[in-house]
């Protein structure tokens, strides 16, 4: 087949997309890439690490492909090319579903990546005939909404098209796109519809993306189309969930898995049925009635939620567990329309354990959470979590479309096109913060100071790799590579710093974070792969998930909800780890046993305690026993330098003896000035660093680090919460907030009379001053119960006569007695 040929690619039926390929280009007796990306032969390797050890096999570049871009929506369409080799071959994706490649004038290999409904590195082969699969890539599906707006149709009003056919909105509609992303010089634009069919929480619960029709044919792939809306056909007008879709208009029709973009999922008002313009409130109610129907016959997933932290400052800092709700981000500047009062979200990362459930969090501009009880624009709870959940694929766990579907479109029918919100926030009610417990953190700073979960400091300047943390109950380690510190001049000083991190829980991916050769950037590595995240801030991998927003933050998070934060500035790296409470007692290594106990933070890796108070030699000798050896290292080894000074080497070097204190020389120029900067808490780190490196600028660095994380700290300060209370009826409440110290105050309307406490305050244990509007201690005949709960709850009645009250008052009496 020559150059410019179409030919087709078919993509894996489960996890990988594959595109497969198989050219001879070597002597069958020479080692060769050719289904063996990621071996390391005798002679050559086909490893990820070999090109900068410079060692690969000839072929490697032919057979371990580089794709461009790397990333796209997980609805498919995109156009990649592979780089550093020419074609003149067929490609297909090997299974069902068939999708577009071919070979551009320059020999240049494209394939369309196809429809997915999971996120994440999808592996993927290429094959010329069919039958030997031979090169292989990976390719990164991405939830549609952490797409970047260039990547996708966007609508020039988007309150409009939610909108449009309730009260006072109509009139055109219009979208915009980057045409150059579509190869075509005219497209089509279609609507497809998402819904999920079958059983709930059965083998048979399968997602459906279905081409409904087309709305613009045959159009200029100018970047923008405008239409007016028409009622669709009844069969397509039943689907109320959908996305538009660009594609080229030679494609027939729905063709799957063409070179595409893709609007987000939107509910489309916009084609309702006549009876929707009509009444659009009273059609969202029918529909918000149904859905209260069906959710009471679903299994009840709010029992297995976390709750929410109580304070945005909590939320922000607790970085394991919760990651910013994109439609509601303070530093983005949201506007936070679908909850109003609020000024930042949060979600939980992982979903819930057996229904896969997310949880959200929202927070107003003191920092106390809105909720539900109180506030249309509370943060509610979500059946289908909007990032999805591993294994993905099916429904509730489809990233995005699953949370629509169960969450997002019934609130349309019952908040939004009608106002029965009563209906939504039945099914999905904030979580209050009673149960929530912070994490605990700790942290390596400076060059490089300890501080453990229990609070210990102390400085350790040994060069090696040495276990920071380790769970054995919760298989998870956090591994730190020391390296020497050098002076402005070049010559190595007397000191060290942490140059790389590496992680695991259980069986997920292996993460590294590593210092770059470019001044406080970070590269984080996939076992033993680098991440690119010129394209993504977030990537969903095996058991973890990683986030680095700029070159010098990457955050890590594992299903335990342990959190590795690491971050680069002044030349140095510093390391925060927030533990949940569940590892409690459950940890050792550097970083000391977390239980409270400080004292026995200094325990061996064979049990040996050593006093806190022990010398900093006695301490050098303690943290190096915590040397990991090779068998278990989790550290890349990709340059001659690192097999030499790491691999080939003592873990621990016990040639490198630091300085263990620096002399505060009256004559030394730099005194005054060090003491002048370092004052107040982590003086002493600070000063440590700013003489033995002769460095201010050092010095400060490890001041705001160690400020930073004092910072972090007493932002998850456990805050006592009593929960929410309900306003009485016939009256109202005054009062939002329900943390220690808070006060809740009641009244009445007119021509009503308060029974219970008028004002109520949280106290330090947790429970409310005042009547008890909950519980009764009292064992009396059920029927007196019950007549006792109507009285002394806290509410409103019409004012009675002086005898009827007496007697309220009279009952009461008798009860208490």
């Amino acid at each position: 087949m020559i150059c410019g040929a179409h030919f087709l690619c078919l993509e894996f039926h489960l996890l990988p997309l594959v595109c497969k390929l198989n050219v001879s280009l070597l002597p069958f007796s020479a080692q060769s890439c050719a289904r063996s990306c990621g071996e390391k032969f005798n002679t050559c390797s086909c490893h990820a690490t070999c090109e900068s050890l410079k060692d690969c096999c000839a072929d490697y570049k032919l057979f371990c492909l580089d794709i461009e871009p790397h990333s796209g929506s997980l609805l498919g369409g995109t156009d990649f090319k592979i780089l550093n080799a020419t074609f003149d071959v067929f490609h297909r994706f090997n299974s069902e579903i068939l999708t577009e490649g071919y070979v551009d004038e320059n020999g240049v290999g494209h394939c369309i990546t196809p429809l997915l409904y999971e996120s994440g590195w999808i592996p993927f082969e290429m094959s010329t005939d069919g039958v030997n699969y031979d090169r292989s890539g990976r390719w990164l599906s991405v939830h549609h909404s952490k797409l970047s707006p260039f990547y996708k149709i966007i609508f020039a009003n988007a309150t409009q098209w939610q909108y449009y056919g309730t009260p006072n909105v109509s009139g055109d509609l219009k979208m915009i796109w980057i045409p150059s992303l579509i190869k075509a010089e005219r497209v089509n634009i279609e609507l497809w519809g998402y819904n999920e069919t079958g059983e709930a929480y059965s083998a048979n619960w399968e997602a459906e993306w279905k081409y409904l029709y087309t709305v613009g044919r045959d159009v200029p792939n100018n970047g923008v189309f405008s239409f007016t809306p028409q009622i669709a056909e009844h069969s397509y007008s039943l689907w109320d969930l959908g996305s538009m879709r660009v594609s080229p208009s030679t494609k027939p029709d729905g063709a799957r898995d063409v070179n595409a973009l893709w609007s987000g999922a939107h509910a489309i008002a916009w084609h309702l049925e006549e009876a929707f313009r009509k009444d659009s409130a009273g059609w969202a109610l029918e529909k918000c009635i149904n859905w209260d129907k069906e959710e009471k016959a679903m299994p009840n997933f709010l029992t297995e939620i976390t709750d929410c932290p109580c304070t945005l400052a909590q939320a922000r800092a607790d970085t394991g567990r919760f990651h910013t709700d994109y439609g509601c981000d303070i530093e983005a500047g949201s506007l936070c329309i679908y909850h109003p009062g609020a000024v930042h979200c949060v979600r939980a990362i992982q979903g819930s354990p057996e229904y896969g459930a997310g949880q959200q969090c929202c927070y107003d501009s003191t920092g106390a959470q809105v909720l539900t009880g109180d506030s249309i624009g509370g943060s509610t709870p979500d059946r289908g979590h909007d990032w999805g959940e591993p294994p993905y694929k099916k429904p509730p766990r489809v990233p995005g479309f699953s949370h629509w579907k169960y969450d997002v479109i019934s609130f349309y029918y019952c908040c939004l096109w009608s106002d029965n919100c009563k209906y939504y926030f039945t099914h999905r009610p904030s979580s209050d913060c009673r149960t929530y417990r912070p994490p605990r953190a700790a942290a390596v700073l400076g060059d490089p100071h300890f501080i453990t979960f229990d609070g210990v400091t102390f400085t350790f300047n040994g060069k090696g790799e040495y276990s920071l943390l380790h769970s054995s109950d919760y298989e998870l380690s956090v591994q730190g590579r020391t390296e020497p510190m050098k002076f402005e001049n070049g010559t190595v000083a007397m000191a060290t710093r942490l140059s790389s991190v590496a992680m695991r829980e259980k069986d997920s991916d292996v993460i590294e974070v590593r210092l770059r050769d470019q001044v406080d950037e970070l590269q984080v590595l996939m076992n033993q792969q680098v991440l690119s995240f010129s394209e993504q801030k977030w990537i969903d991998l095996k058991g973890v998930f990683v986030f680095s927003p700029k070159p010098t933050d990457v955050t890590v998070m594992f299903p335990s909800g342990t959190g590795v934060e690491v971050r680069a500035g002044g030349g140095v790296m510093t390391l925060t780890i927030l533990l949940p409470h569940d590892l409690q007692n459950h940890t050792q290594g550097l970083l000391g046993t977390m239980n409270d106990e400080p004292e026995d933070d200094f325990t061996s890796s064979n049990g040996v305690i050593i006093p806190l108070n022990s010398s900093a030699q006695d301490i050098f000798t303690y943290c190096a026993g915590w040397a990991i050896r090779n068998e278990t290292s989790l550290f890349t080894y990709d340059s001659t330098h690192l097999l030499n000074e790491y691999y080939y080497a003592p873990k621990h070097d016990p040639s490198f003896i630091p300085n263990f204190s620096v002399t505060e020389d009256p004559e030394d120029p730099l005194l005054e000035p060090t003491l002048n900067l370092c004052a107040g808490e982590g003086a002493s780190f600070c000063k440590y660093d700013a003489l033995s490196m002769r460095s201010l600028e050092q010095g400060n660095a490890t001041l705001l680090a160690y400020r930073s994380h004092t910072s972090t700290k007493k932002a998850l300060e456990p805050v006592q919460s009593c929960g929410w209370l309900s306003p009485p009826n016939h009256g109202w409440k005054e009062g939002t907030l329900y943390l220690e110290g808070a006060t809740v105050t009641f009244s009445c309307n007119s021509g009503y009379r308060l029974y219970g406490s008028q004002e109520r305050t949280c106290q330090a244990g947790g429970k409310w001053s005042g009547q008890d509007t909950n519980h009764s201690n009292m064992s009396k005949e059920t029927s007196l119960v019950k007549l006792t709960s109507l009285l002394i709850r806290q509410s409103c009645r019409q004012t009675e006569s002086a005898a009827v009250i007496q007697t309220d008052l009279d009952v009461l009496a008798l009860v208490n007695s």
